[in-house]
C-alpha cells in the first residue's frame, strides 16, 4: 500500500482563493479543526512549543472530541483502498493540527501502514488574530 501522507497546516497562512477563503492543501480528506477543537494555546506554558512536543500532544489528546477524531482518522487511513493524503488544519497550524498529525501518525504506523508527515506551518510563530470593529 502507498504510504499515507499526513499534512498539518494553518488556514491563516494559506493563500486566499477568489471566494475570499483560504485554500487548503490538496488532499483526499481535509479536516478543519478550528471550530471542532478548542485552541490549546490558551495554556500559557505551551505558547512557544509546537505540536511535535509531547506536552502539546498531551493537551491536544485531552481536548474534548480529539480522541474520537483520531479514531476516525485512523480507521479512514486503514481502509483497504485508503487515502493517499489527509490534511489537518487549524488557525495557525502550530498546535492542534500538528499535534493531531503526530498522534494520528503514531497510531497508523502501529497498525502497519507507512506514514510520511509534512508540517507546513508548525515552525512559524503563533498567529494572533486581530479583531476589528
Amino acid at each position: 500500500m502507498t504510504p499515507l501522507r499526513l499534512i498539518s497546516f494553518g488556514y491563516l497562512h494559506q493563500p486566499i482563493g477568489p471566494d475570499g477563503l483560504p485554500i487548503p492543501p490538496e488532499a483526499d480528506r481535509i479536516e478543519d479543526v478550528r471550530e471542532r477543537l478548542r485552541d490549546p494555546a490558551a495554556a500559557k506554558e505551551i505558547l512557544n512549543l509546537d505540536g511535535l512536543h509531547p506536552r502539546v500532544q498531551d493537551i491536544v489528546l485531552n481536548t474534548p472530541g480529539a480522541p474520537e477524531l483520531i479514531d476516525n482518522l485512523v480507521a479512514y487511513a486503514l481502509l483497504p483502498a485508503g487515502p493517499k493524503v489527509i490534511a489537518l488544519g487549524c488557525a495557525g497550524g502550530k498546535h492542534r493540527a500538528a499535534g493531531l498529525v503526530e498522534l494520528t501518525a503514531r497510531r497508523v504506523r502501529a497498525r502497519g501502514r507507512e506514514v510520511e508527515i509534512e508540517h507546513l506551518h508548525a515552525h512559524l510563530p503563533r498567529v494572533l488574530k486581530t479583531v476589528t470593529s
